[in-house]
């Protein structure tokens, strides 16, 4: 069983040459897609006649590239409710609530959301496996865009790597940096005496965060925070949270790199996780060509976090 075929019919241009430059030019598709669809039945024909990628096309050909239907049976379907933004035969954009890890780990089986995802799609009789394009931390909730063939995994991958992909976080920061706006180039690697942290370190891999001081918020006993907005150029494992906190400003509720004991007991109590939240992603859809972005408002958690930090500022105005 094949998901709907991509079709390319040949023009002039493209007469002459074989199937695999008129694919690769026509709908970018990788070698690794190639050398995956070719050993199926149907999965790569000219005018409905299977065919090797070396094959000659003449204009008017039809291509079809034909992908067979895969589900990820190592993933056991949980019914949960999901905040699904987005979704059509193509891909799924879900709205990930803090506390839950995106794809099961050793030792979490169950409750992720790829658990929740695979029971959705058999609920609504959709053979598809789980590919998701980028992951967000346990703690941090917002936007997760889950491709649902290769072809389109392939095709939003690559414009991930090519910077194409819009993402805008949102944060709340101990502390207001010195800079309202600014540039945090710093390279990030393992910590060599815990390598479950990250740290910035001049050997590290290339890290690189745009920041934007929304608001700021002064009070609570004389101490200041920030609600600031942030864009990823690369995406290293926690880079928000250790560029924030190598600027000097941590996030609110983070138990890995915020400040420890000297936090606001009341600010992390509120917020109960690290304050970070994937507000907006944007992209151009791999099958329509159309640049689609999507926003997720403010979880309960952030936004009484806020009412609190407004409230401190409101009661030093008094």
């Amino acid at each position: 069983m094949y998901y709907p075929p991509l079709t390319v019919e040949v023009t002039v241009e493209d007469a002459g040459k074989d199937v695999r430059k008129v694919l690769e030019r026509r709908l970018g598709v990788s070698r690794k897609l190639l050398s995956q669809v070719k050993l199926t039945e149907h999965g790569l024909t000219v005018n409905e006649q299977r065919v090797y990628t070396t094959a000659k096309v003449a204009a008017g050909d039809v291509i079809r590239l034909r992908m067979e239907r895969e589900e990820s049976d190592d993933i056991l379907p949980q019914p949960m409710p999901l905040d699904i933004v987005y979704e059509d035969e193509h891909l799924l954009i879900v709205n990930k609530p803090a506390g839950m890890i995106v794809h099961p780990t050793h030792g979490h089986y169950t409750g992720t959301l790829a658990n929740g995802v695979v029971h959705h799609w058999r609920e609504k009789g959709e053979k598809v496996r789980f590919r998701p394009i980028h992951r967000l931390d346990e703690e941090t909730s917002g936007l997760v865009a889950i491709a649902k063939t290769g072809y389109v995994h392939q095709q939003l991958s690559e414009q991930l790597q090519a910077g194409q992909v819009t993402k805008l976080y949102r944060a709340y920061v101990y502390g207001v940096p010195a800079q309202l706006e600014g540039v945090v180039n710093e390279p990030i690697d393992r910590d060599k005496e815990q390598p479950h942290l990250r740290v910035v370190t001049p050997d590290g891999y290339p890290s690189v965060t745009k920041y934007e001081v929304i608001d700021s918020f002064e009070g609570a006993g004389g101490k200041c925070a920030a609600s600031v907005k942030l864009k990823l150029e690369t995406g290293r494992t926690h880079q928000i949270r250790v560029h924030m906190k190598h600027i000097g400003s941590p996030l609110i509720g983070d138990k890995m790199y915020g400040p420890g004991e000297s936090g606001e007991a009341a600010w992390e109590a509120a917020v109960g996780r690290q304050a970070l939240h994937a507000e907006t992603l944007g992209f151009t859809h791999p099958m329509t060509k159309t640049r689609m972005e999507w926003v997720a408002a403010l979880p309960p958690e952030l936004e009484e976090l806020e009412r609190l930090l407004r409230g401190g500022l409101e009661k030093e105005q008094q």
